[in-house]
């Protein structure tokens, strides 16, 4: 694997859904995600992790480096076996520990090498973790927080109808059902990031390709991972700050204040993304540059 990252980098992503349910609530009849107190639509880190695994999956294929850890319907512990099968541990798994004190490191280098998520967002792999290994748990250098919109959305429920009935017996006295579907007419969502150089040393060894990586899935999250649930979702800007070092040169909270977006004058319900500004706000902090991607 190549060389791990030399300096940190923090974040913001911007991105906006039309007509669709960005993030639906299980616990509220999968209403879109919503804070009670402020009315600001929600989008949680979970949710964006899916989309950035989903992308790179489509890209790489599982190309050798490239794998995804957390997949849906695929048991953790079958990727978790393959670690072990290569490191030739068949048996139980203290006592292994006991033979070659240096055999959590060795599994955690495997896993970080041969899985792209688990290089970038760290993972809990249980098998590891039951049989008493420190590298159950890694803890990634690329960390994201909560999306939330930038203005308080409604959530509306629109009813629609559909020909294709249940049942036989339903459809001998109806020749359509009615349903209900969950959408935003439309909200510009703002997202924040981390990358740390240090845990990418440390840890995963997460490289300078790595990273790039990241940035083109975080650019395309949305494009090949389309729902008629979703509707119109797009990521619009992409701010990332580099920092000269490896610890970082300014505080994260002072780069992502410098970040505004503003509703234009006049514009009362926002319904395009041409209703907002974005600026970048003063003099950056010394040994910190910003690069800009849409």
């Amino acid at each position: 694997m190549s060389e791990s990252i030399k300096n940190r980098y923090d974040f913001v992503i911007l991105f906006d859904v039309e007509n669709g349910n960005p993030n639906g609530d299980p616990d509220a009849g999968n209403m879109p995600r919503v804070d009670p107190e402020t009315g600001f639509g929600l989008v949680t880190d979970v949710c964006l992790k899916r989309k950035i695994r989903n992308y790179v999956e489509t890209v790489k294929e599982d190309a050798r480096g490239y794998r995804i850890y957390v997949k849906d319907g695929v048991p953790l512990n079958r990727r978790d076996k393959e670690a072990l099968g290569y490191l030739g541990v068949d048996k139980d798994l203290k006592a292994a520990k006991k033979e070659d004190p240096a055999l959590d490191g060795k599994l955690r280098d495997f896993m970080c090498r041969n899985f792209y998520d688990i290089r970038t967002f760290g993972a809990v792999m249980t098998t590891f973790m039951k049989g008493a290994l420190n590298c159950g748990q890694v803890r990634g250098p690329v960390q994201l927080g909560f999306a939330r919109s930038i203005d308080p959305i409604l959530p509306q429920e629109i009813t629609i109808t559909r020909v294709a009935i249940t049942t036989e017996a339903d459809a001998e006295n109806k020749s359509t059902e009615m349903g209900r579907k969950h959408i935003v007419p439309y909200g510009l969502y703002r997202a924040e990031g981390f990358v740390s150089a240090n845990l990418a040393r440390k840890v995963t060894g997460f490289s300078q390709e790595d990273l790039e990586l990241l940035w083109q899935a975080i650019l395309n999250m949305f494009e090949n991972d389309r729902s008629a649930a979703r509707g119109k979702m797009a990521v619009r800007e992409l701010i990332v700050f580099r920092h000269e070092s490896e610890l970082g040169n300014a505080p994260a909270y002072k780069l992502f204040d410098a970040v505004r977006v503003a509703r234009k004058e006049g514009v009362v319900a926002p319904r395009q993304y041409s209703d907002y500004t974005v600026s970048v706000d003063g003099a950056l902090p010394t040994g910190v540059t910003c690069q800009r991607f849409s």
